[in-house]
């Protein structure tokens, strides 16, 4: 299992909707993922039309109150499962800042889950602040998945989720963090500014850009009003097409892992056998 924080410290930059439709596009690859809503204003909740669950956020489990497979709910979607927010979250910065493990508390409260194969893969929706909730995500975290805007202050939001990565090392947290991808979103293929602003972040992260780019469509805008990915709102317009392409993309950079994991069962079997 591999779990992905989708971090930006940023508002308004897509982080929401690339959580939600990425994780419906893997769905539709057959893996099993499961969304986690971190932000206390829930809006990859309401995205899957999930608007009127009550009590059922990630606020219990972290304050040790109830096993977290208590709070895994069923979406729609085939293969996709959510633990949506509330606003008892914005509660919760408060209380863990209190605990003693306060940075490792989601690690430890998906500890379980780490162990087994319930599911292929976990993605985290963070909140666009840097508190104990993003600082847990990004504790319990692979890696990160950050969508960036094609406008102006794109870098200048990239500086500073790699300081928070740093920080999060330092502290002993996850020493194993890293950005491992980069998602261009918002792309207006009308303006110079949007080709320049991808340009130049690929000339600073390199092959930590993904290739697909997602542009900035009335659709994609439109599709959480109706409580559907766009995936579900507009299944063959350009802003589904893109998120397909994202997860096949995603699912060839984490082909390698997950070859070098069969490999290495396989070889223990046999060992085993012998």
């Amino acid at each position: 299992m591999r779990i992905v924080a989708i971090a930006n410290q940023k508002g308004g930059v897509g982080k929401t909707t690339t959580a939600v439709n990425l994780g419906v596009a893997l769905a539709e690859k057959k893996l099993r993922v499961l969304l986690i809503d971190l932000d206390p204003q829930a809006n990859a909740t309401s995205a899957l039309g999930m608007q009127e669950v009550e009590g059922e956020s990630i606020y219990e489990p972290l304050l040790g109150g109830t096993s977290l497979a208590n709070k895994i709910l069923p979406t729609r979607v085939d293969n996709l499962f959510i633990i949506p927010a509330d606003l008892d979250l914005a509660g919760a910065e408060v209380e863990i800042a209190r605990m003693p493990d306060h940075l490792t508390r989601l690690a430890r409260t998906l500890s379980t889950f780490r162990s087994d194969e319930t599911f292929d893969l976990v993605l985290f929706d963070c909140p666009p602040s840097l508190g104990i909730l993003m600082t847990n995500a990004l504790a319990a975290a692979d890696e990160i998945l950050t969508p960036i805007q094609c406008e102006y202050f794109a870098l200048e939001g990239l500086v500073k989720i790699v300081r928070v990565v740093e920080q999060v090392r330092d502290s002993g947290a996850n020493d194993q963090i890293e950005i491992g991808g980069i998602v261009m979103t918002m792309f207006d293929s009308r303006t110079n500014l949007s080709g320049q602003v991808v340009d130049e972040v690929r000339q600073h992260f390199g092959r930590r850009v993904y290739n697909t780019v997602i542009p900035r469509t009335v659709r994609l805008s439109e599709a959480p009003s109706f409580g559907k990915s766009i995936l579900e709102y507009d299944p063959s317009g350009a802003g589904a097409s893109a998120y397909r392409a994202l997860a096949r993309e995603f699912i060839r950079r984490h082909a390698p892992a997950a070859i070098a994991r069969e490999t290495e069962k396989t070889h223990l079997l046999e060992s085993l056998d012998k």
